[in-house]
């Protein structure tokens, strides 16, 4: 089997569950046999948030990538956690990080050549020959707090954050002091926060301090991390949907040792994967994913979140990006890696294939969801599973062999039968879409009165 390579520039890019304010590896699976030849950005989708969790026995590091666009004075966001945070327990992040984990995890599009229909005549090169390398002052703000039920833990400054660790016993009142202190809290804010109060959260408030931003030269928000032990595996995503002017949309990466994250409270779902589509895609491959998800989310009421990628950090194929290096996982909160191999540092480029390359234990699940108040009325809940099994959403195109009819009687067949096949890729992408099937034909250049036979015609042939 040939599996030639042609891995294409890759462009980068990347609720708030906050009040905004305004395998191991499985016995090595074969390795994918065909081109990379795009991916889909998680920035394509509208009021889209990013979160990472690293999740380890109890200890969890949670990074926040916001999504917020706007004046800068008016934004914060309230997190609910478990414990009171120290000042070391939180940090900024690397946007550049996050960038990369979403690259790397993406739904791409990949593409075969067809093989030669007289393959007697064409002998074909050893399996894996070309296999896609892996790359590798606060008394008069404060002095209410009490009587409304709130009390400040803590407060301090980290990077171009201002951050106050607070504690409430009622919900109107912390409602009130956020106020009262500057913060444009949505309407509903007290019942939603109710039953965070109930269960005895501590709530991390950060807004932006425009003169440290200033002196940091940024003009954009970089992600926060927290670091904190619980036993609950979850997600605040109700506080995010106050502000929501429509449904929402979250991506989670999880980082675990043993294997693939999924919910415990809702349906964990993959996507379609590993299904041949026209090749006009190729140029449109961003939206034609966005209609792929907005049609699987339709299709299961907007009450499941997919999974879009399982993989073993140590490598990929076909890679979409390189695996994260293991100075870009420690950023993330990765913090069971041992020491590197000494004849493979982790985040290398190996020698040529995948042998030579140890397991990483870190194992990323990318999942994906669009919700609302109505569909997804509780926090997430996470579980580790021991499915080690990779698994990425991917699409294929196929590059017509382009022979003559005369080469041998095989090749007649391939040719006549080609736009039965072509038919059957657009009757793919109507399905996974939604979409008009005559209009998918016309832009596949295919005449739309040209039906795919029926699965089961010739079955006994």
């Amino acid at each position: 089997m040939r599996c030639p390579t042609n891995v294409d520039r890759l462009k980068f890019s990347l609720v708030i569950f906050a009040i905004a304010i305004t395998a191991i590896y499985p016995g090595r699976a074969a390795a994918f046999c065909g081109f990379y030849v795009g991916k889909a950005d998680a920035s394509l989708h509208n009021h889209s948030s990013k979160v990472v969790i690293v999740r380890h026995d109890e200890k969890t590091v949670l990074s926040i990538m916001s999504d917020y666009q706007g004046d800068l004075s008016q934004f914060a966001m309230v997190v609910p956690v478990p414990v009171v945070l120290t000042r070391e327990q939180i940090h900024i992040g690397d946007v550049e990080v996050f960038k990369h984990l979403d690259a790397y995890s993406a739904p791409r599009l990949v593409e075969y050549d067809d093989p030669s229909p007289c393959p007697m005549m064409f002998p074909r090169a050893e399996a894996g020959a070309g296999a896609a390398m892996p790359f590798g002052a606060q008394s008069s703000v404060s002095s209410s707090a009490k009587a409304l039920g709130v009390e400040i833990k803590a407060r301090f400054t980290v990077g171009e954050y201002d951050i106050v660790i607070l504690s409430a016993s009622q919900s109107d009142g912390l409602e009130t002091w956020l106020v009262e202190n500057g913060y444009r809290i949505p309407k509903g804010a007290a019942a939603a926060l109710e039953p965070y109060i109930r269960d005895g959260m501590k709530f991390f408030v950060a807004k932006v301090n425009l003169k440290a931003q200033t002196k940091l030269g940024l003009n954009y928000l970089r992600p926060i991390q927290f670091a904190f032990e619980s036993s609950k595996f979850m997600l605040p995503i109700r506080l995010g949907m106050l502000n929501a002017s429509g449904p929402q949309e979250l991506t989670v990466y999880t980082l675990t040792e043993n294997g693939r994250v999924e919910t415990t409270n809702y349906r964990t779902v993959r996507m379609p994967t590993g299904i041949s589509i026209p090749n006009y895609v190729r140029d449109d491959f961003d939206n034609v994913y966005s209609a792929i998800f907005t049609h699987q989310a339709k299709i299961n009421d907007m009450n499941a979140v997919f999974t879009e990628y399982t993989w073993n950090m140590g490598w990929c194929d076909p890679c979409a990006a390189p695996p994260l290096s293991r100075d870009e996982l420690r950023e993330l909160g990765v913090f069971w890696l041992g020491d590197p191999n000494p004849t493979q540092p982790f985040g290398a480029p190996p020698a040529f294939g995948y042998s030579q390359m140890a397991p990483t234990q870190v194992i990323l699940t990318r999942l994906h969801l669009r919700y609302s108040p109505a569909t997804f009325p509780e926090d997430l809940m996470f579980q580790e599973t021991n499915d080690a099994q990779n698994f990425q959403t991917r699409y294929v195109l196929h590059r017509a062999w382009s022979g003559s009819p005369e080469v041998c009687p095989a090749a007649t067949t391939y040719l006549h039968d080609l736009d039965q096949r072509r038919a059957k890729r657009a009757q793919n992408l109507a399905d996974l879409t939604g979409w008009d099937l005559n209009e998918i034909m016309r832009r596949a250049g295919l005449n739309p009165s040209l039906k795919p036979r029926p699965w089961w015609q010739g079955l006994w042939n």
